[in-house]
């Protein structure tokens, strides 16, 4: 299992993970509606502001208050940077 911070300590699971989208378009912010209607949102912004939205294989819906870019940066990251420095 890979984790990935999203921001402020909290960790995504890289390979639950299955898109990360703008939360400006009206499709994203109803599927952000619904996923809090179903008890599946996860806000992980600590009030700041929605920058990343977080689809996973499991129907949650995980907001970041992290760039998109950053985010997917971060899961894209090489697994193998410890070994570089050695």
């Amino acid at each position: 299992m890979r984790l990935i911070n999203i921001g402020f300590g909290n960790m995504v699971n890289a390979e639950r993970v299955i898109s990360v989208v703008s939360p400006d378009s009206a499709p994203i912010k109803r599927i952000i509606r619904e996923a809090e209607d179903k008890g599946n949102l996860i806000n992980a912004t600590y009030g700041r502001r929605t920058r990343a939205v977080i689809v996973t294989d499991s129907d949650h819906i995980v907001l970041s208050a992290l760039q998109t870019e950053t985010v997917a940066a971060r899961l894209g990251a090489d697994t193998g940077e410890e070994d570089k420095n050695e």
